[in-house]
């Protein structure tokens, strides 16, 4: 199922068909879509930071929407940083946090949306057997060295609270996958994020390797906890 994009772009968007349910896989950038993953899906590109994943990827559930055929399962999959898990290692998120939202001059608590309702971390409940798990912080800021230390949680991206939010405004689970590319050193360029991404990508591919046996041997039940 492949529908256009609105919008100057000009991307498509596809689900992948998996055991019977339509999945749509999403990365920020087409740095991290190498050729083990690009064996498996094709993905949506919704670009770098929270702003453009939200407005991305809504924008593609929204035509899917038009279309009566929403997915079943939305996947965000990319690199992350992390000053403690093992770098090329891939972690699902079983939470996020949005690091840089901070209205605390008004009163609310740093992490806290004003008036949304919503907790500063939203759990991420469904499990793919096999995959390791790790807590996630998603911020509009790349990460590094130092800044560590002032972020709880295992890893960091910029894009995943972002997907959750445009996820829940269409009742579609998220399941979000990262690779540590990044994070054990201080960042001296784009370099030290591209260095890895090659093995990030075949990693990522063994983890939607593993998405999709739990899948075919007993769908979206199997993804429970």
């Amino acid at each position: 199922m492949i529908h256009p994009l609105p919008g100057p772009s000009g991307q498509t968007v596809e689900l992948t068909r998996i055991a019977g349910l339509n999945v749509l896989f999403v990365m920020a950038a087409e740095a991290e879509y190498g050729p083990h993953l690009a064996a498996l899906f094709r993905p949506l590109l919704c670009g770098i930071g929270p702003v453009e994943a939200g407005v991305t990827l809504t924008r593609a559930l929204g035509v899917f929407l038009a279309q009566g055929t929403l997915p079943d399962l939305v996947v965000s999959l990319g690199s992350a940083g992390s000053a403690r898990l093992h770098k090329t290692g891939v972690y699902q998120a079983t939470s996020v946090s949005w690091r840089d939202i901070d209205a605390s001059a008004l009163g609310f608590p740093k992490g806290i949306t004003p008036l949304s309702g919503l907790p500063a971390t939203l759990p991420l409940p469904l499990r793919i057997p096999g995959v390791p798990e790790a807590s996630l912080s998603t911020g509009a800021n790349v990460v590094s060295g130092a800044a560590y230390q002032t972020i709880p949680e295992d890893m960091v991206d910029m894009e995943t609270w972002a997907a959750l939010r445009a996820c829940q405004g269409f009742d579609v689970p998220l399941i979000a996958l990262r690779g540590i590319s990044d994070g054990d050193k201080e960042l001296e360029g784009v370099h030290d994020w591209h260095e890895y991404l090659h093995v990030v990508d075949e990693r990522l591919a063994e983890a939607v390797g593993l998405l999709t046996q739990a899948l075919e041997t007993g769908g979206m039940a199997a993804l429970r906890p």
